[in-house]
């Protein structure tokens, strides 16, 4: 099997990724934030703070929390919500979440982000409703989060709207 970097004969200069203070060039869909955590050390262990709303990070007050485990190499999603944010916080393990601008009225409408957060460079993520989203665990260990979304869930009547991984919708594919 022949590797298309295998048929390059001229090396391709990367591209900027980040600026010189770490932060991602590439724009986030509108309204996506990423506030990156920091976890404290000492010999008896870890602390690492999920969501103060001093942090006035997202307006909306917790109304729920559940937590989600993926097993390595697992994708859970394509889900939307049309009511709700999601608030994801990156515990354990290394995440992929790719998401999807499905808004046709914001700014960055058919934009796709890729957010990598992982054990040791924690994160909360804020999700927007009416982007679809989809959690990849890219680590060899189960990933752990936890999701406050700004609305409790409804039993009877789920703000959940399912797409198939492949789908004709969100122009992304995960690697098989």
């Amino acid at each position: 099997m022949v590797h298309a970097f295998e048929l390059m004969s001229t090396p391709q200069k990367d591209p900027q990724s980040v600026t010189p203070a770490g932060e991602r060039v590439a724009p986030l869909i509108d309204g996506v934030r990423v506030r990156r955590a920091v976890t404290h050390p000492d010999e008896r262990g870890t602390v690492c703070e999920v969501f103060n709303p001093e942090w006035s990070f997202h307006p909306d007050p917790l109304v729920y929390v559940y937590q989600v485990t993926i097993r390595p190499g697992q994708v859970k999603g394509w889900v939307v919500h049309r009511l709700q944010d999601d608030r994801l916080f990156l515990s354990q393990g290394t995440m992929k979440a790719v998401l999807f601008d499905d808004r046709e009225s914001s700014p960055t409408y058919g934009l796709v982000n890729e957010v990598f957060l992982d054990q040791h460079n924690r994160g909360l993520l804020v999700i927007p409703a009416g982007v679809y989203h989809a959690i990849q665990n890219v680590g060899s260990d189960d990933l752990l989060f936890f999701n406050m979304p700004t609305r409790p869930y409804n039993h009877t009547d789920p703000d959940k709207y399912r797409l198939p991984l492949n789908n004709d919708r969100i122009p992304y594919r995960f690697p098989t």
